[in-house]
């Protein structure tokens, strides 16, 4: 059965936020500031946290500094993630990511569905890996954040979580 195995020893995450906006700051930044709770209360390592323009150059530079950190296991980006002209972080991803977890975006547009409905259509939310780091980009708003946080990473960023979970496979994400 699927859940927390409380015999396994908890594996604290490295993980590094980035919040993809034109307009947003620190103070603003309630989608970014979700995630940094939700880390914190999991029991997991904020590495860093920065805010970048919905600009594609700048979202790659960025991922890029932190997929060459070894100190960062996981790149959680909010925003972008819609379909107007300015939306480019699923674009930023398909430049660094080697490769791609669809299930990730499956599984959120699923869950957003029956959350919001047809309204969760737009969402392009999208995961991978790179350089042996995961990537995971949600939408920008509080809510979508706090989903994806609560109904997927909570769990598949838990060492415990059975039958399996992403914590697991971090040692062989860079095998040849």
């Amino acid at each position: 059965m699927a859940g927390i195995d409380e015999s396994r020893a908890f594996l604290a995450v490295n993980i590094a936020v980035l919040t993809v906006s034109d307009t947003r700051t620190f103070e603003t930044d309630k989608s970014g500031q979700v995630l940094t709770s939700a880390i914190a209360e999991a029991g997991h390592h904020l590495v860093d946290r920065a805010i970048v323009s919905d600009d594609c150059e700048a979202i790659v530079d960025r991922l890029k500094t932190w997929i060459a950190n070894r100190e960062i296991d996981v790149i959680i980006t909010t925003g972008g993630t819609g379909i107007t002209g300015r939306d480019v972080t699923p674009e930023a991803f398909q430049q660094v990511c080697e490769k791609d977890i669809p299930g990730f975006g499956e599984l959120f547009r699923h869950l957003s569905y029956r959350k919001i409905g047809v309204a969760a259509l737009p969402s392009r939310a999208t995961a991978g890996v790179a350089g042996g780091t995961y990537l995971f980009a949600l939408p920008g708003s509080s809510g979508a954040c706090s989903d994806g946080w609560n109904e997927i990473l909570r769990w598949q960023l838990d060492s415990r979580y059975r039958p399996c979970n992403l914590v697991s496979l971090m040692p062989r994400l860079s095998e040849k």
